[in-house]
């Protein structure tokens, strides 16, 4: 049985003190291992002050982006290395914001994946469809293309440590989700491509999340699909009372 991921993309947003009393709070109500791995993606100055709180904790911590070199003249990126000493165990790759909004490409994104997975972080990895995409009939094309390039010469054993995060574009922060049986679709596709396209024997082991304006009230019905392990939260992960309410759902 798979063990859903819960987790909060929290993007640009929240100063180191805002961090550390959320992160405190979720510390204090989930302290023991539950029925869901719990994942925040706090921004780049938080990760270490975050990792200092929860050390000890089942809760996880993920960057939300990363380059794919080790080092040299890149001002203003991060390696997976510095993610790795700030405490992290996760890193989002390919969030359709880095796709739309700073030209991230396949090729790019496949390169973050090796340089990632070889250092040990675990990626979640993000893909989805524009609505222009959804609407001309080509989401599945989209989602296939996305998964063989940006995974390509990705080993099975690499593929085990994916979580991936199926993230309708027209569906983030618009207050627009996929209905649960549309999501259940695609989802039903990622595990398919997964197996026949990437020869991946395990793809019904492997974690796939939604992601999409996920809250408290629509948690419920997209967990009861066969092939949704999870969400990858975005507004209502910087709320947390939203936050824990999603965490409780999704352990039921």
């Amino acid at each position: 049985m798979i063990k859903p991921v819960i987790a909060a993309n929290w993007k640009m947003h929240k100063t180191i003190p805002e961090a550390v009393a959320f992160a405190k709070r979720l510390k204090e109500k989930f302290s023991e291992p539950g029925d869901v791995d719990i994942v925040i993606a706090p921004p780049f100055t938080a990760l270490r002050s975050v990792m200092e709180v929860l050390k000890g904790s089942p809760i996880h911590i993920s960057a939300q982006n990363m380059h794919w070199e080790g080092k040299g003249a890149y001002t203003g990126e991060i390696s997976a290395a510095m993610l790795v000493d700030a405490g992290c165990e996760f890193v989002i790759i390919g969030h359709s914001e880095r796709r739309a909004l700073f030209g991230e490409t396949d090729g790019m994104l496949n390169k973050k994946m090796h340089a990632a997975l070889k250092s040990g972080l675990k990626p979640i990895f993000c893909i989805g469809e524009t609505l222009e995409e959804r609407e001309s009939g080509t989401t599945f094309e989209i989602i296939q293309e996305q998964i063989k390039e940006g995974l390509n010469n990705i080993t099975p054993n690499d593929i085990s440590q994916i979580a991936f995060a199926y993230e309708p574009v027209w569906a983030i922060g618009t207050g627009k989700t996929a209905t649960p049986l549309q999501a259940q679709e695609v989802h039903r596709f990622i595990r398919e491509t997964i197996a026949d396209d990437l020869e991946y024997a395990h793809a019904s082991e492997t974690v796939i999340i939604y992601g999409g304006s996920v809250n408290p009230e629509n948690t419920g019905s997209l967990m009861d699909q066969p092939d949704i392990n999870g969400a990858l939260v975005g507004g209502a992960g910087l709320d947390f009372e939203s936050f824990a309410g999603i965490i409780r759902i999704s352990e039921r």
